[in-house]
């Protein structure tokens, strides 16, 4: 919305996050009528139109991920039936059989799985990850060589191969067999494997479709052991708990059956039966929660399961780190050695490990972060707009962490960022990560004459080049940006859910939340905003963090006619020192999160986002009382301008088929339509009109004169 009493200093505005906020269209009536039909609240309901679930058969599929029927993977993935051939004629031979990883969690604990489970198998097995600092992302010649030497008839790619045509050639050339397992983008020619199995190449709408690399391992390994017999149903919660670690840690999207997997496995991982996990679940403080009562389920193999369970948060935020952290800038084999020994002092000693190199690592990236952010503060920021990207390169900084970094950059400066480091020889090795409007492979794609190796995917990737080429990737990466990035792109986006009062917070409502879960990638957090709230104390904690007791005033109710009541509750901001202290008076965006302290369970709030009340984006008192211009939105050309409505200034937006949209500062609405009689009113501050009235006062502040 827009107001033209609210205009605020410059200062001011440096003390608030810089985000753009989208909040959902709210669906009253259809939320009112699946709560109905699903007996869940229409809150809950509102939350799951905004996932896409609008129908009761969708919404009662995402509430009980059990009831998803899924097809055989013998009949989804074609070479499956091959791959396991192969594998029980090696276990049967007793030839030996290698499998190559990858460094990341995912590819960790897809190699920890499958070695865990061919070894109960009884297969000769033994495993090989590439050194991320030497030889990067991948099978290779020499690990091919390696393997053949070895007397390996048998290679088992896990989260990796799918684009590894030269490596592949090289194995078949020396007559060994290949099995892809994989789940990364396909390649315009395929390797020369006896089997690939990816998620790519099956049908999109199959409910395996978004399984990480650990998920086509735990496919692959149940498989192989139902066909070998019921004697081996002691294997399935290992591989279940590996496959929970891994989806989670890999960001893979926590729909279909991963969903119904993972939450299966949040419920087994606080009773692990692996030394390692049960180490690492130890050491890093987590505790499983109480589920609420009268939703005890039966699990995969019919017994009911426990009545704790892990959340996502547990393994992004605790665990993940921990595994993630050794790939990034240690050996690997001390995750595999940690997640397949049965021996609890060896679990303990590597556990440590992880606690020791995890804390290097966060060390390690916030020197990188200040450095960085140094850089850009001196170098980038008065041009920022016109770049609409950072390219950000500096010596000495390790490579295994410059894509946190890169993520951290984006968090705060809220458009694509490209980070890297030299290397020897006049190299430079880096890490990109996007926004929702820029995809990072494009862009990669567009600059690949100037680029060494690269890939990736929409939201981040990788890439090295000669040192020289700098200059010019910086040209270009900057020409792709402004042909896809407005400047209203420039800034953080937050999608918002709903909105709520705080006397609306309490453990019924956070209880109702748990039907949501697991959240994760495509099944976010709900984000709720309460406007106009007041900040009643705030101090640093940590380092970098602000811990918040907020406020909301209510007003008169029958009960107490004759006072107002104000509600508190406690809060925390995490990594928002640079704006302490922030404003009294705010509108927040936040998560609810449980903290449990001296025994007492409360709810708070997690703060994602602030802004100052009624804060419009732009001042109408900025922009030139006759200015008038056009801009494209969405690849449409849209026509704008000021105009007099009586003593009221007006901003008015037409579009390609001759509808206006008419604004004046101090309304929260606008009218809509091709002339104001059969002008409907609409909230300017939900989208798409909040977006567009942006990118039209953009347009118009570029021609008004600077004061």
């Amino acid at each position: 919305m827009f107001n033209q009493h609210a205009t605020v200093s410059v200062e001011t505005r440096r003390k608030v996050p810089n985000q753009r906020w989208q909040i959902y269209p709210q669906k009253d009536e259809l939320a009112q009528n699946l709560a109905e039909v699903t007996h869940v609240s229409p809150l809950i309901c509102q939350l799951l139109i905004n996932r896409g679930m609008e129908t009761p058969e969708q919404a009662q599929l995402f509430l009980n991920p059990e009831s998803l029927v899924l097809p055989s993977p013998l009949e989804e993935f074609p070479d499956l039936a091959i791959s396991l051939e192969l594998l029980q004629n090696a276990i049967a031979c007793q030839t030996k059989i290698a499998i190559c990883g990858d460094y990341d969690a995912d590819g960790m604990t897809s190699t920890a799985l499958l070695l865990r489970s061919l070894r109960w198998l009884g297969a000769k097995v033994d495993y090989a990850i590439p050194s991320r600092m030497h030889e990067g992302y991948g099978i290779n010649n020499r690990i091919v060589e390696e393997f053949a030497d070895e007397g390996v008839q048998l290679i088992l790619t896990v989260d990796n191969g799918i684009s590894a045509f030269a490596p592949i050639t090289r194995a078949k050339e020396l007559d060994l067999q290949v099995i892809i397992t994989d789940h990364h983008d396909i390649p315009p020619k395929l390797p020369p494997a006896d089997g690939i199995l990816n998620p790519k190449l099956i049908n999109p709408q199959s409910p395996y479709y978004g399984v990480a690399g650990v998920g086509v391992a735990y496919i692959l390994a149940v498989s192989l052991a139902q066909q070998i017999g019921d004697g081996y149903k002691g294997l399935f919660k290992p591989m279940l708990e590996l496959f929970t670690l891994g989806t989670i840690a890999d960001l893979a999207p926590l729909i279909g059956v991963n969903r119904r997997w993972v939450k299966r496995g949040l419920r087994q991982l606080p009773k692990s039966q692996l030394s390692g996990i049960q180490a690492l679940i130890q050491l890093a403080g987590v505790q499983g929660r109480k589920r609420e009562q009268g939703s005890r389920e039966k699990g995969a193999e019919g017994e009911k399961m426990s009545s704790q369970t892990l959340k996502p948060d547990d393994i992004g935020f605790r665990l993940g780190p921990r595994i993630n952290a050794i790939g990034r800038i240690s050996d690997p084999q001390i995750i595999i050695d940690l997640l397949t020994t049965d021996d609890m002092g060896i679990a303990l000693e590597k556990a440590m490990q992880c606690e020791t190199i995890n804390r290097q690592r966060q060390e390690m990236c916030g020197q990188i972060e200040q450095e960085a952010i140094a850089i850009v503060e001196t170098e980038y920021i008065p041009s920022l707009q016109d770049d609409r990207v950072l390219v950000v390169v500096a010596p000495h900084w390790h490579h295994g962490v410059i894509g946190i970094v890169a993520s951290r950059l984006v968090e705060r400066y809220g458009v694509p960022v490209f980070i890297g480091t030299y290397e020897d020889e006049g190299q430079i090795r880096g890490s990109a990560r996007g926004i929702p409007e820029f995809n990072v492979f494009d862009a990669l794609e567009y600059c690949r004459d100037l680029l060494g190796k690269f890939g990736g995917h929409k939201a981040a990737g990788g890439f090295s080049l000669p040192a020289a080429n700098l200059p010019e990737l910086r040209s270009h990466l900057s020409k792709f940006a402004n042909q896809c990035l407005e400047v209203q792109h420039l800034k953080p986006l937050l999608k918002i859910d709903t909105q709520l009062h705080l006397h609306q917070i309490n453990q019924e409502l956070y209880q109702q939340l748990h039907s949501l879960e697991p959240c994760g990638i495509e099944n976010s957090n709900p984000i709720f905003w309460t406007t106009n709230v007041t900040v009643v104390e705030q101090q640093i904690v940590g380092k970098n963090h602000i811990k918040l007791t907020i406020g909301e005033q209510i007003g008169e109710t029958p009960s107490e006619s004759l006072r107002e009541r104000h509600y508190t509750i406690k809060a925390i901001a995490w990594r928002w020192r640079d704006y302490f202290p922030l404003p009294s008076r705010l509108d927040i965006a936040y998560k609810l999160r449980e903290n449990t302290f001296n025994g007492n369970t409360t709810i708070e709030l997690e703060l994602l986002g602030a802004r100052l009340p009624n804060q419009p984006q732009f001042s109408f008192d900025s922009i030139h009382k006759s200015a008038k211009t056009s801009f494209v939105y969405r690849q449409r050309r849209y026509t704008c301008g000021m105009y007099d409505n009586g003593s009221v200034p007006e901003l008015r937006i037409k579009n390609p088929e001759g509808k206006v949209l008419a604004i004046h500062p101090h309304n929260s609405t606008g009218l809509l339509g091709s002339n104001r009689q059969n002008a409907k009113e609409v909230d300017i501050s939900q989208p798409p009109y909040e977006n567009i009235i942006q990118a039209a006062f953009a347009a118009l502040f570029i021609l008004s004169p600077k004061q």
